[in-house]
């Protein structure tokens, strides 16, 4: 078996929505987006040979990166097949016209069961990592998200987030500010690693108006393969 066609089954079992126009996956942690400076192969090289032998494409197969989620995070990652869905996706994105929800698996349990999050945050871009600021930061951005508390357990808490913006590590940085560190995340101050080196953070669902067919797409992502993510889907399907 060639190693095209052992990524090519892989895609397979992870592809969640897939139309001539847009191809959504379900991105297992610890699988690059995009390519970096780690020269590791991407999940989109893989999206890639799957069309190509699926579809038996000619030559380069066209595929447009509509967000991204960061390499330890688990969940939904939507694609572009053709430029024009493309741009109609990134201005849905850049207007707030697609509802994103991310569930985490938090080391403390917030204040409030539920609430709006609005800071304002800077990357710095030697670490990689952002920090929350004050408003007149050169620089900062601001960063907006509601949250729910969805249940607790004995040692975690398990919360819902629908960010309104898309900042650097928006959601991670904006819990660890709040006390409710996500499960794994060392550079937010998580106590220890998981085991599998992924944060519980998950991309769960992408609700949006198709950009050709103009119909509602609601796409959900199954949690990872482990016992307390599927406790935390378990309750709340």
């Amino acid at each position: 078996m060639t190693k095209n066609n052992t990524r090519d089954i892989h895609i397979s079992d992870s592809v969640l929505y897939e139309d001539n126009h847009l191809i959504v996956i379900n991105k297992p942690a610890g699988a690059l987006v995009q390519g970096d400076k780690t020269g590791d192969l991407p999940i989109s090289d893989d999206v890639k040979a799957y069309i190509k032998n699926k579809y038996n494409k000619p030559g380069d197969v066209f595929l447009g990166t509509v967000h991204r989620l960061d390499r330890p995070t688990s969940g939904l990652v939507l694609f572009a097949r053709t430029s024009k869905a493309l741009t109609r996706m990134n201005a849905l994105f850049k207007s707030g016209d697609i509802q994103k929800t991310y569930w985490a698996i938090t080391e403390k349990s917030p204040t409030t069961a539920t609430g709006k999050l609005i800071d304002f945050l800077q990357k710095t871009e030697r670490n990689n990592k952002s920090h929350v600021v004050s408003e007149n930061t050169a620089g900062a951005k601001k960063a907006e998200l509601d949250y729910a508390l969805k249940g607790k357990g004995d040692r975690y808490s398990f919360i819902e987030i629908n960010p309104m913006t898309g900042r650097h590590h928006q959601i991670r940085v904006q819990l660890s500010h709040m006390g409710c560190i996500i499960k794994g995340d060392l550079k937010y101050g998580a106590k220890r690693s998981n085991k599998d080196g992924s944060i519980c953070l998950h991309a769960r669902k992408l609700s949006f108006v198709h950009p050709v067919k103009k119909e509602t797409v609601e796409i959900v992502a199954p949690v990872p393969n482990d016992n307390l993510w599927k406790a935390f889907e378990t309750s709340h399907s």
